[in-house]
């Protein structure tokens, strides 16, 4: 497990599992390094970086969906010394679910449960919906995109060279999204939660039945307060959702 394709901010030595979180667009592994105040006892935090950002910035970035899944595949197969759950948001909770299939399909080690926060269900394929923030879009349109949500450190905001890098980045990710399509018979045996905001515009209101026809195990769907990003107090203490690290939080 390399520290810079798998971070682990703050390893537990005595861990019995791992919160393994894939990336929203625009996202990096740093997008989730606050959950480690979250994280309940025996649980280790581990967010896979993917390539052309942080400490991966000097290899190429991805070029489309089948790329970046199975580098995605390769990362989580090295940290799976424990067992562990899979977690993505957005964009990476289709990428969550499709990495789950393809490791079943390839005999494991798979992931002890899968969430997927925040996404329509894959099986009903790319949607103008689903393609926020569009790449169609300006520079200064995905700025705000990303301000608003708050993608972007401080630091980044600040400085022009690091928002250029920054809007690449989104670009680069969302070339990467437009390719998403749903491998016919795709579907997952292990646990599946979904989580959606009450208040997101972007999730169709039939995403629960549309995912329950994924799961090929138990499966559970939670409403949440807020958008896309849930509220501030809920995004920051999501792990306490999950329910395959214990009782999620009401």
């Amino acid at each position: 497990m390399q520290d810079t394709i798998v971070v682990r901010p703050q390893p537990v030595p005595d861990a019995a599992r791992r919160l393994v979180c894939l990336g929203f667009c625009g996202g990096g592994a740093g997008s989730y390094l606050a959950w480690t105040e979250a994280m309940p006892p025996g649980t280790e935090l581990a967010a896979v970086c993917y390539p052309g950002r942080e400490g991966r910035f000097a290899e190429d970035y991805a070029q489309d969906w089948d790329e970046l899944a199975e580098d995605a595949v390769t990362a989580v197969l090295s940290a799976a010394g424990l067992p562990y759950v899979l977690f993505g948001h957005s964009m990476g909770g289709w990428m969550a679910f499709d990495v789950a299939a393809r490791i079943e399909e390839r005999g494991g080690p798979a992931p002890a449960a899968v969430v997927v926060s925040s996404a329509n269900a894959p099986s009903r394929g790319l949607t103008p919906q689903d393609m926020f923030p569009a790449q169609h879009q300006s520079d200064d349109e995905l700025m705000d995109w990303m301000r608003e949500f708050g993608l972007l450190p401080g630091h980044v905001l600040g400085d022009p060279d690091l928002c250029e890098i920054a809007v690449e980045l989104m670009r680069a990710d969302l070339r990467v999204r437009d390719s998403f399509y749903h491998r016919a018979g795709a579907a997952v045996r292990a646990p599946l939660q979904v989580l959606t905001g009450a208040a997101d515009e972007v999730i169709d209101p039939r995403t629960a039945r549309q995912w329950r026809k994924l799961a090929a195990g138990p499966f559970r769907h939670d409403e949440l307060p807020g958008g896309h990003f849930y509220t501030p107090e809920v995004w920051r203490t999501l792990p306490s959702r999950i329910a395959a690290l214990g009782t999620p939080a009401a």
